[in-house]
């Protein structure tokens, strides 16, 4: 991926806010932004914690990583809406967009969020690439994580 910067990026280390050089080689970070092809224009960027993060967080989350000709674990846990059909609701940017990624990531780290899509009973499913499980993750209007799938 290219992460192309603005001038209206922000850039935070962990909730703080921080500058451009917060972001050194070998950081782990969250880029939230629009895509085009490669190319990530970043709106906000993430230093995250280095606090037991990257693999050690997926695995514990139940992340399971992609390897490719691996089926998908066909499991569900938590809260999955009854009615969600998949490719249903109203593609999510922005704001709404960003925080639904933020809680998805909080949750299970270690995917791509390529969309996140408003349901019709108000709650988002932020879809989740790069990893076998879970290839969606549920999130409340409040931005709590209700489940995945």
């Amino acid at each position: 991926m290219t992460i192309k910067e603005a001038s209206s990026t922000t850039y935070l280390k962990g909730t703080s806010s921080a500058s451009a050089s917060a972001v050194t080689k070998g950081e782990t970070v969250l880029v939230l932004g629009t895509t085009s092809g490669t190319t990530i224009t970043a709106t906000q960027v993430t230093v995250e914690p280095n606090d037991g993060g990257g693999t050690a967080a997926s695995t514990a989350a139940g992340v399971v990583p992609f390897t490719r000709g691996a089926p998908s674990a066909a499991k569900s846990v938590g809260q999955v809406p009854t009615n969600y059909t998949e490719g249903s609701g109203t593609i999510q940017s922005g704001t709404i967009a960003n925080k639904a990624t933020e809680a998805a990531l909080a949750a299970y780290p270690g995917g791509v969020v390529d969309r996140v899509v408003k349901l019709s009973n108000g709650e988002y499913e932020v879809h989740y690439i790069g990893v076998n499980w879970p290839h969606h993750i549920f999130v409340s209007q409040d931005y709590t994580v209700l489940g995945a799938s």
